[in-house]
């Protein structure tokens, strides 16, 4: 057979192998989402964050501030929810390969180059609590940027297991405006430390 062909078919079974696969991911993932409303306390949240940032007057800004502290709430806890039921998932349905492109059965032929989502979902769980809690001395607006970055952090994760890293990381540009080291450097310092030690160098 003509090495052209051969090399045609491997592409095309590749394609539908890895297609497969990522609809297999986003079901999974899907199914345990679709229990909360996490995609619309970020969306509230966003929102509500970025009206208060451009409001010039006080009071006005304040009240913003606090009519969003009922969704922090709730995001934390239904995070915290998500990273307790994801972990009776067993462990080969959650490994995401850390290569930059979706590569058919990658998690399973280089094992050493994946991190697992139970524990990435729990990292997030903890930094957007973190982020959320009271902190003596820190400004609204601090508040505000740092729980953003966690969120966006958890969406690029979210992603990342569905599709690939690359992807992940071009829809949270096309998303946000915003590059996942930027992201990355504007989390919690505990986060950042969990999240590089578990992705590494991705």
């Amino acid at each position: 057979m003509d090495p052209i062909v051969l090399i045609a078919l491997a592409a095309v079974a590749g394609y539908v192998i890895k297609s497969r696969d990522q609809r297999r991911r986003i079901a999974l993932l899907g199914e345990h989402l679709q229990h909360y409303s996490l995609e619309k306390h970020i969306e509230t949240l966003i929102e509500g964050y970025l009206r208060a940032l451009g409001e010039a007057d006080a009071d006005r800004r304040e009240q913003i501030w606090g009519l969003m502290r009922a969704n922090e709430t709730a995001l934390s806890e239904q995070l915290g929810r998500l990273a307790r039921d994801l972990t009776r998932l067993d462990a080969d349905a959650t490994r995401v390969s850390t290569l930059a492109w979706a590569v058919p059965f990658a998690d399973k032929l280089f094992p050493a180059a994946t991190f697992d989502l139970r524990q990435a979902i729990d990292i997030h769980a903890r930094g957007v609590a973190q982020a959320t809690a009271e902190q003596p001395g820190r400004s609204e607006k601090d508040k505000a940027f740092t729980v953003m970055a966690e969120m966006y952090l958890f969406q690029h994760t979210c992603h990342w297991f569905c599709r690939s890293k690359n992807v992940a990381s071009a829809r949270l540009l096309a998303r946000h405006r915003t590059a996942y080291a930027q992201v990355l450097a504007a989390v919690t310092p505990d986060t950042r430390r969990a999240y590089q030690a578990l992705v590494g160098k991705a």
